[in-house]
């Protein structure tokens, strides 16, 4: 049998007694295995991060230069890093591509804030208490930051944790998520080994969700940074009210299709935003609610849309939609599928796993809103078709809910967007673009159940952050 990868913590490679065993959602085989850390490795792993932020901050421009080369190298080994992903989570192969390259942009962006990433002068003398005062802000690491990745994007959101981290000045403390651990720890070796990052600024320790609890309660840690389910994240910050905790949870994204809208063009869209990784993503399109005037048309276009989908092996080239991420994954969203039937839905495509397995993706049509498929977070192949009769019953329809990251609206009356964008109550609001559109940049977050936070490496740098003013009497 071969070796675990070992744990990363400061200048050692360390193993331990037990480890994980990375299977292939899709088939079941060996991928490969990771050690398995204690709490006693996380401590150890505190306390690397916090001797070298004790020692002394990295310049700017080495954590730049570090960012920088880190994008180039993950570039160059872009189809190795895409493998690898498609192996431990069935992320079809094209898919997987996808995360590598949005993984570079990650980094880039992170390069570019550890050079930007500034104070601000304040006007001293707007107050007459303050006429001959200079004064300014600095922007601090906060200290030791606590990463808790989960497995859906195992490459990219780990960037979009460790890339901002580095150009706050932050050392991290990584535990990438048990069923998809490699991929971490091949970016961390690229960090280190390629990218001149020095040991202990990125420590990775795999190890299962109740081990991760010391580290959520570890007086050494400033900062938690999560995400995953709302259950989790929330608890997360019920046990640590002293610390910053930033949270991107959950959610059950709407779209509205109105009848002046390219509608055929969305239902293109949603082909691939309700079901690329089987669903498995936060801001999978989930629930359509389309105007009774075109619902009939819609749902015939949607149905033809889907069942072009490819589905299968996920290292096919062809392939578009693989197995979740494991059995007890498959097996829930069968048994929501079967409420929702029960109560009155119709599947219109889809709905049963295939041979292989895989569940195939599904329509389903005449579900009400306390239905799981419409109330909770699918995080499987399967999209909701709503009708509705005018927009305030959609807008209506579409905030109810205890979610809020990401909603859109398919239109061609500028006046009906706007509207949209002040009444839907989420984090993003997307105009002629599907709710899982998402650049790497932007300040992505969600309210409600949905977190508490804005990622983008820019925004999450910030977080990262504390502010110092100092104020001088020349």
């Amino acid at each position: 049998m071969n070796q675990p990868l070992p744990m990363i913590i400061g200048s050692e490679r360390r193993d331990s007694g037990t480890r994980i065993e990375v299977r292939s959602p899709y088939d079941g085989t060996p991928v490969g295995s990771v050690a398995e850390g204690t709490p006693r490795d996380l401590d150890d792993a505190v306390a690397a991060a916090g001797e070298v932020l004790a020692a002394g901050p990295l310049p700017a421009h080495r954590r730049a230069e570090i960012l920088d080369r880190a994008a180039v190298t993950i570039a160059a080994r872009a189809d190795e890093l895409a493998r690898l992903l498609s192996r431990e989570s069935a992320k079809p192969i094209t898919t997987a591509r996808g995360e590598v390259a949005r993984a570079v942009d990650t980094m880039r962006f992170s390069a570019a804030v550890a050079r930007t990433l500034g104070g601000e002068l304040i006007p001293m003398d707007a107050s007459s208490a303050g006429v001959g005062k200079i004064g300014f802000v600095q922007r601090r690491p906060i200290g030791v930051v606590a990463a808790i990745s989960p497995f859906n994007f195992p490459l990219n959101l780990v960037c979009h944790k460790v890339g901002p981290a580095i150009a706050a000045g932050c050392p991290v403390v990584l535990k990438p998520a048990s069923a998809t651990p490699l991929s971490a720890l091949a970016l961390a070796d690229l960090l280190i080994e390629e990218c001149g990052l020095p040991p202990g600024w990125l420590n990775v320790v795999p190890s299962r969700g109740s081990v991760a609890e010391h580290l959520v309660e570890h007086p050494d840690v400033a900062m938690i940074t999560f995400t995953g389910s709302p259950e989790v994240g929330w608890g997360i910050r019920a046990r640590a009210p002293r610390k910053k905790v930033s949270l991107e949870l959950g959610n059950n994204s709407p779209v509205i299709i109105e009848p002046d809208s390219d509608w055929e063009g969305a239902a293109a869209r949603i082909k691939m935003a309700g079901y690329s990784y089987s669903g498995q993503s936060c801001i999978s399109t989930q629930r359509v609610y389309v105007n009774q005037e075109i619902i009939e048309a819609f749902t015939a276009r949607l149905r033809e849309e889907v069942e072009s989908l490819t589905v299968g092996d996920p290292a096919d080239e062809a392939t578009d939609v693989s197995a979740l991420i494991d059995p007890g994954e498959t097996d829930r969203v069968r048994r929501w599928i079967d409420r929702a039937v029960a109560g009155g839905a119709e599947i219109v495509t889809g709905g049963l796993p295939g041979p292989d397995g895989v569940l195939r993706p599904t329509v389903l049509s005449g579900v009400s809103p306390d239905m799981d498929v419409c109330r909770r977070e699918v995080f499987g192949p399967v999209v909701s078709v709503i009708g509705y009769d005018d927009l305030d019953e959609a807008l209506a329809l579409a905030n109810d809910g205890d979610y809020g990251l990401q909603a859109a609206i398919f239109t061609g009356d500028l006046a009906k967007a706007l509207r949209a964008v002040e009444v839907l109550d989420y984090g993003g609001v997307l105009v002629n673009e599907t709710p899982t559109w998402r650049a790497d940049h932007m300040p992505y977050g969600g309210v409600g159940d949905s977190g508490n936070t804005r990622e983008g490496p820019a925004y999450a740098a910030r977080e990262m952050t504390e502010e110092k003013l100092v104020v001088i009497q020349p």
